[in-house]
Parts: structure tokens; C-alpha cells; sequence
């Protein structure tokens, strides 16, 4: 008889988890997924944590580890038949305003890239060799290139990943789900048994263990990014991460994404703030005045999970040791996400880890 796992919450950590469990027949996989507000639904990003400044070294080497396993996960997504992949390396240009805060960037990557060959190359970049990478950039910054730079739309790597789950056997049910204490989960009127249930639902984390009395230190954060499709040559761009928070993220056929924005106030709120994303665009023609030429194609709203302290947690209960859970990934959700959901399966399966996940463990942030 095979076991029964339920996944609550179709983003990129329920996914990637239910992709990897499928693959083994002793299993029978539910995901559910109500279809609103998935951050990574919304979301296209740079993968390129290493040259992050933040401080906490948990947080950098889980996001290390999460960019190398893109490697890993590509060659295990086209190992199943999927021929156009979500995610790319064609690199990356950190944008910074003084010429002394380049090279400290340089230097910290340079010290990093000792223990993370992905980096690829390095190389300062200054503002009148730009052209070369991205030819109607104008700019008096300079930035840090790094070749091993990737750019993800979200969105299609959950397609992918949910695609070959069907093939799997895998099961995808929309609707509102809600975990009972009886080891069962209620869905649109129907009862579902469970031997392990993953939660995954980011910022719906809360609503989903209060009932069993537990509090989560969890909050809701709104992301907004906007697209604009130009007739550019971007195939090949490379990323750019703005002084600031936003990014420019080239893909085919001459399509931007720019953004996002990190609201931390807006609790679960969905509706375009149409002035946000117009100052977004204007933040972006600084750097690419041309854009000004082109219409807003397309504009994506998703809601982010943030802790406390901005770490994520993920692992089992401690007093539930069925129930697995996984948020606070916050903006960096894109890069740690796949790897987190990837443990999760491998923790299931009884199956080496070779990560420490003991600095993520929930305990510090689900309380009962």
C-alpha cells in the first residue's frame, strides 16, 4: 500500500518537493494549491546570492547552496523530457554608485568564489565598457560582472515542475485546504489521509496551523514587478541589479521584467498600485532611457513571507514529526526555494542530506 503525502501550497517549495517525491512509486502525491497570491507565481529573479552584503552567514550559505542546485535541477528537469528550461546563466552586473564600493564587491566575491566555483568570472566593469554587454544602457555607475549569474522566470519553472509531476501520477487539486488534527486534510468538502503533509504556503502558513494551536512568526509582504516587451536583442543580456532594490531581468524576445517591490505593510493585498510600478519603470529608464519608448506589457502581483529575523525555517514539527513546514524565504525565495523543497523530499525518503539544516529549523518560529 503506498503512502499517502499531501503537499499545502503550489509554490516553489511545494513543487520542487512534489516533482522529486513523485519519482518514487511507494508514494501517492496530493498537491493542493489555491492559485492566489504565489510569490512565485509573480515572481522572475537573478539568481547571483554571492554578492549579497548581508551579514548572516546562514543565510549565505543557504542561498550558496540553493544557486549551485539549479545546476542540479536543470540536468534532473531535462533528464525527464522538459526541453525549454526556466533558468539560464548568462550572468550578472551589480550596479554600484562609487568606484570604492565596486571594489569592495570585487573583493568579497573574489574571497567567495574560493569555495563557489559557480561564480564563474569576475570582473569590474567600468561605465564606459558597458555598452558591450547591454548596448542601450547609459550610466555613469560601474558595476561587478559575474558569469555565473542566472535569471528564472518563476512562473515557468512551477509549470515545469508541476508538468512532470502529473506525468509522475502526482495529483493537483485547487481549492482552500485546512489540516485537522485527525492526520487528515479537508478539501473542498472532501476528507484527505495523510502518513507525512508538507506545508508550504508561505505567508498562508499562519492560517493553516492556528486552528491546531500554534502561532507563527510569519508576515505577509507584497512584491509587484512589471514587464515591458521591446524589440532589444536581450536573449544574451545579463542581469542588473540596481543600486537599490530593483532589478532588470532580460529573457527572449526582447522582454524586461523590472522590479520588485518589498512592501511590508500591505498584509495580503493584491491590487496593482499603478503609481508603484509607474515610479519602477522610471527607476529602470534611468539606466535604459529607451524604455520610455515602450508600453507596460504585462504587470504581476505575488505575497512574500518574511520572518522576524529574515531567515526562512523549514524542516518537521518537533512535536509533530508528520507535519513538515517551510516559509520565510522571503525575496530570496527563487534562489533557496528549489534546494529547501529538494531537502524536504530527500528528508521524507530517508535519504542522505549532505546540508545542516538545524540553523532553519521551525522551532524558533512556530510556538504552540
Amino acid at each position: 500500500m503506498k503512502k499517502e503525502i499531501v503537499i499545502i501550497g503550489g509554490g516553489i517549495v511545494g513543487s520542487t518537493a512534489a516533482f522529486y517525491l513523485s519519482n518514487h512509486a511507494e508514494y501517492q502525491i496530493t498537491l493542493i494549491d489555491n492559485g492566489q497570491g504565489t510569490a512565485t507565481r509573480a515572481a522572475a529573479g537573478i539568481i547571483c546570492p554571492w554578492l549579497s552584503q548581508r551579514r548572516n552567514q546562514d543565510w549565505y550559505h543557504l542561498t550558496a547552496q540553493g544557486a549551485n542546485f539549479y545546476l542540479q535541477l536543470m540536468k534532473d528537469l531535462s533528464q525527464a523530457g522538459m526541453e525549454q528550461l526556466p533558468y539560464h546563466q548568462t550572468g550578472t552586473l551589480v550596479f554600484k554608485n562609487q568606484p570604492h564600493l565596486l571594489e569592495k564587491l570585487y573583493r568579497l566575491a573574489m574571497e567567495r568564489r574560493q569555495k563557489a566555483d559557480m561564480i564563474g568570472y569576475l570582473e569590474i566593469v567600468e561605465e564606459e565598457n558597458l555598452k558591450q554587454f547591454i548596448p542601450v544602457l547609459e550610466t555613469q555607475q560601474g558595476a561587478v560582472l559575474t558569469s555565473g549569474g542566472g535569471r528564472l522566470d518563476g512562473s515557468a519553472l512551477l509549470d515545469s515542475l508541476q508538468e512532470l509531476f502529473i506525468q509522475n501520477g502526482g495529483t493537483i487539486i485547487k481549492g482552500q485546504a485546512q489540516l485537522s488534527s485527525k492526520k487528515t486534510v479537508l478539501i473542498n468538502h472532501q476528507e484527505l489521509s495523510y502518513d507525512q503533509v508538507i506545508l508550504s504556503a508561505g505567508a498562508w502558513l499562519t492560517q493553516i496551523l492556528e486552528p491546531l494551536g500554534y502561532k507563527v512568526d510569519i508576515k505577509p509582504q507584497k512584491g509587484q514587478l512589471l514587464e515591458v516587451t521591446t524589440d532589444f536583442s536581450t536573449t544574451q543580456w545579463p542581469g542588473c541589479m540596481l543600486h537599490g532594490e530593483i532589478d532588470i531581468l532580460p529573457f527572449e524576445q526582447g522582454r524586461l521584467v523590472i522590479g520588485a517591490s518589498h512592501e511590508n505593510n500591505m498584509g495580503y493585498d493584491l491590487e496593482v498600485d499603478e503609481q508603484l510600478i509607474t515610479d519602477m519603470k522610471t527607476t529602470a529608464s534611468q539606466f535604459i532611457p529607451s524604455l520610455e519608448n515602450y508600453p507596460i506589457s504585462n504587470t504581476r502581483v505575488g505575497i512574500r513571507a518574511y520572518t522576524s529575523d529574515f531567515l526562512p525555517f523549514y524542516g518537521a514539527l518537533s512535536d509533530q514529526p508528520s507535519i513538515w513546514v517551510a516559509s520565510g524565504l522571503g525575496s530570496s525565495g527563487l534562489t533557496s526555494g528549489p534546494f529547501i523543497g529538494w531537502q524536504i523530499a530527500r528528508e521524507i525518503l530517508g535519504l542522505e542530506n549532505p546540508f545542516d539544516m538545524s540553523p532553519f529549523s521551525p522551532d524558533k518560529y512556530i510556538t504552540k
